[in-house]
């Protein structure tokens, strides 16, 4: 069985840093590549980061290129959002996603003014 669980998610102050973690189980997990969206309210989900399976490539939303990082550690199933520089807009719920495939249940992330 699949599993992608999120973690790492809160409140945070505008111009201030969080990292996400997502743990997977049941999957080759160092055989592929990962994905964060987010879903903001009101709006669709759409696509934040992606990181291959070797970690060696990754590619950015524009809105978040040069804010955030992705990055994993297969070691450990393992894969990481750092946030920084957060805006107001960044406000959403964060979903570690599986060879376009497999989801997790999301992190809620709210940045306060």
């Amino acid at each position: 069985q699949v599993q992608l669980v999120e973690s790492g998610g809160g409140l945070v102050q505008a111009g201030g840093s969080l990292r996400l973690s997502c743990t997977a189980s049941g999957l080759p997990f160092n055989q592929l590549p990962m994905n964060w969206f987010r879903r903001a309210p009101g709006s669709e989900r759409e696509f934040v980061a992606t990181i291959s399976w070797s970690g060696s490539v990754t590619f950015y939303a524009s809105s978040v290129k040069g804010r955030f990082i992705i990055s994993r550690d297969n070691a450990v199933n393992t894969v990481y959002l750092q946030m920084n520089s957060l805006k107001l807009e960044d406000t959403a719920i964060y979903y570690c996603n599986a060879a376009n495939e497999h989801w997790g249940q999301g992190t809620q992330v709210t940045v306060s003014s």
